[in-house]
């Protein structure tokens, strides 16, 4: 299989797969059946060996407990980031306040990831029908949470890895499709090119305007920090609220940063 077969193949899956839609059965109202969660993804391809797998395990990163792509899959040779960037009726509603983020946001995050594990899986069940190896770390047994918030496995962190974006005061990453979205990722024994980053700092995107700041409904984030108890803590009482679904977004929408990287 190719870059491009694999793209080809996503972006096909998000268009046509009802599971990009929003159910009727799983409509918290009437005038949400039907709704688009997901533009077209984007992709970043990176080597499972950068050296950057590594600095990981800093404790002033993520910590020890991280696992490498070699300590999920032996013989791995590439690293598949994705991002499912938000469609604009979902980001332009959570962007009406500052309070509780809207249903739109509510199915965005709760049915969005259902739908994001499916083409993880899709493109997982292509690369080993093709005859490669591919896991999938989020939903590996082997996947922890350490203090709840803490994994052994980031998203996040592999996206800024392989190219796809730099990380913002936030502490979301920042893609050329904007903040607001869901990243994926798989390793696999198949040798793929690798992007090149574009970018050299963590935070090379972010022009460190704060727009996020006033953004938060508990004021976690300031210029030099993001106090991710509290993060957590609201998120959890809109879990209480909306069960089962959960989320917040307010810091990704209207901010320079919701649909592209500021000043391009």
């Amino acid at each position: 299989m190719t870059r491009d077969e694999i793209i080809a193949s996503a972006i096909k899956f998000v268009a046509g797969s009802p599971g990009n839609y929003v159910s009727e059965e799983a409509a918290v109202e009437s005038g949400l059946v039907g709704m688009q969660i997901y533009e077209a993804p984007i992709f970043a391809f990176g080597a499972a060996d950068d050296e950057i797998y590594a600095k990981y395990k800093d404790a002033g990163v993520i910590g020890s407990h991280f696992m490498t792509p070699a300590e999920w899959l032996a013989g791995v040779e590439t690293v598949i980031s994705f991002f499912l960037p938000f469609t604009d009726r979902i980001k332009n509603t959570n962007a009406l306040n500052n309070e509780w983020p809207c249903d739109e946001w509510l199915h965005g995050r709760y049915e969005g990831q259902i739908f994001l594990q499916d083409l993880s899986l899709h493109i997982q069940k292509q690369l080993c029908d093709a005859g490669y190896e591919c896991i999938i770390p989020s939903l590996e047994t082997r996947f922890k949470i350490i203090d709840k918030s803490i994994p052994n496995w980031s998203e996040r962190h592999a996206a800024f890895t392989c190219g796809l974006g730099t990380f913002g005061l936030s502490k979301g990453l920042i893609t050329e499709k904007g903040m607001c979205g869901r990243f994926g990722s798989l390793l696999t024994n198949l040798k793929l090119e690798s992007d090149i980053r574009s970018y050299t700092e963590v935070y090379e995107y972010c022009t460190m305007c704060g727009a996020c700041i006033p953004r938060c409904p508990v004021n976690a984030i300031s210029k030099g920090n993001k106090v991710s108890s509290l993060c957590a803590a609201f998120l959890s009482k809109v879990h209480e609220k909306h069960t089962p679904r959960y989320g917040c977004g307010k810091c990704q929408v209207n901010v320079p940063c919701q649909s592209g990287i500021p000043g391009r």
